[in-house]
């Protein structure tokens, strides 16, 4: 990405954020009394968690350390607690928008000492949310999904594949959680294990720190593990995370096809954002597979599941894909399903079937509401 364009993107980013906060920060204050001593600790302590993140992450690129990684945490906890802050601040300003027309409010909701206890009740729920949302994300389920493909895979019956997508290894995904992933794929007893990408998060330092590879070279699957760069494989430099990853035992397809055992093939994207970051277009699927037997399935990999009708056309049997996230945090799955054909989950069109996992990991706060992070156990059939 050109740095002008970088520029002009981390300063709207960084607009929307401080005014968000504001907003937040300014409605609260209203609700704590004038003459109240908790205002100067509400308002030195709401700056420090506003600016946590963004300091973590400047200081991780910096001078990774522990002082780093305890801003980035707290700074990520804040980012889920800003979402349902501004969620509340608004449903609030709506109820007093409808009083000021209607006057429906009584008397006593208008007083300091209801104002104050309403801060107090808003600020506990919004906690409890995350403290759930958070015990959700580090609670992963084994989604399983049958799938019958009417091709012959050569001696081949059926196919046991173990898929996960967006892990986000880093910071906040370390060696408990990348050791669990690694556990519970190897319990399903693979044949051919797939990562559909953002296999880290967009700094590889955290990764080589923490060693997080070594945990990858103990997967197990006769067939191998194959994996795609994803857009933060790109934001972070695709060329060291690649490396990094085939070093620890994944083949990663790059715009490129592989047949399996004489049965299928195997085929990766590099991630729609190549084109941004390193100025080269990506091949269309139709040109990626131009010369591959169609006879045989042919599983694709692309991270972010835009265009499915192309791989249709193009003959693709299975897609897997990731990237939504399935907007991660309740509402914003509302976003994500407006923007993409399938944000979660499996949809056949023709003969080609897709399945667009929510993810392992996550992006920014490490909370889940309203669907838990997943490994997926896809058990194709063939005829």
């Amino acid at each position: 990405m050109k740095s002008y364009q970088f520029l002009i993107f981390f300063s709207i980013v960084m607009l929307i954020y401080a005014s968000v906060n504001y907003y937040i920060y300014s409605r609260a204050m209203q609700a704590i009394p004038a003459d109240s001593n908790f205002r100067s600790w509400f308002r030195w302590g709401f700056l420090l968690l506003a600016s946590s993140y963004v300091a973590g992450r400047f200081l991780e690129r910096a001078y990774l350390s522990v002082f780093s990684d305890v801003l980035t945490w707290v700074g990520v906890f804040w980012l889920a607690v800003m979402l349902y802050g501004f969620l509340m601040v608004v449903l609030v300003d709506l109820v007093r928008l409808t009083d000021y027309f209607t006057g429906v409010l009584p008397e006593v909701m208008h007083t300091v000492k209801f104002k104050q206890n309403a801060f107090f009740v808003s600020s506990v729920l919004i906690i409890l949310v995350v403290i759930g949302g958070h015990i959700n994300a580090i609670t992963p389920r084994t989604t399983t999904l049958d799938i019958e493909i009417d091709k012959t895979a050569g001696d081949l019956k059926q196919l046991n594949i173990a898929m996960a997508s967006d892990i986000h290894m880093g910071t906040l995904i370390g060696p408990r959680r990348t050791s669990k992933l690694v556990d519970s794929i190897n319990s399903l007893n693979p044949d051919i294990i797939l990562f559909a990408g953002d296999i880290v998060d967009e700094d590889l330092a955290p990764v080589i720190r923490q060693n997080l590879g070594e945990a990858l070279k103990k997967l197990k699957a006769p067939l191998g593990v194959y994996g795609i760069t994803g857009n933060h494989e790109y934001i972070g430099g695709a060329e060291a995370a690649v490396k990094y990853l085939e070093a620890h035992g994944i083949v990663m397809l790059r715009d490129s096809v592989l047949k399996i055992s004489d049965a299928f093939y195997v085929a990766g994207r590099e991630d729609r954002e190549k084109s941004r970051f390193s100025g080269k277009n990506r091949k269309e699927v139709s040109e990626l597979l131009a010369n591959v037997d169609k006879s045989l399935p042919i599983i694709l990999l692309d991270h972010q599941p835009y265009s499915l009708e192309k791989a249709s056309e193009a003959g693709v049997d299975l897609q897997l894909s990731g990237h939504t996230h399935h907007g991660q945090l309740w509402p914003l799955n509302y976003i994500t399903s407006a923007i993409y054909e399938v944000s979660m989950g499996h949809k056949q069109k023709g003969k080609s079937h897709f399945y667009v996992s929510p993810g392992f990991g996550g992006w920014g706060p490490p909370v889940r509401t309203g669907h838990r992070p997943e490994i997926v156990n896809i058990r194709l059939r063939f005829r």
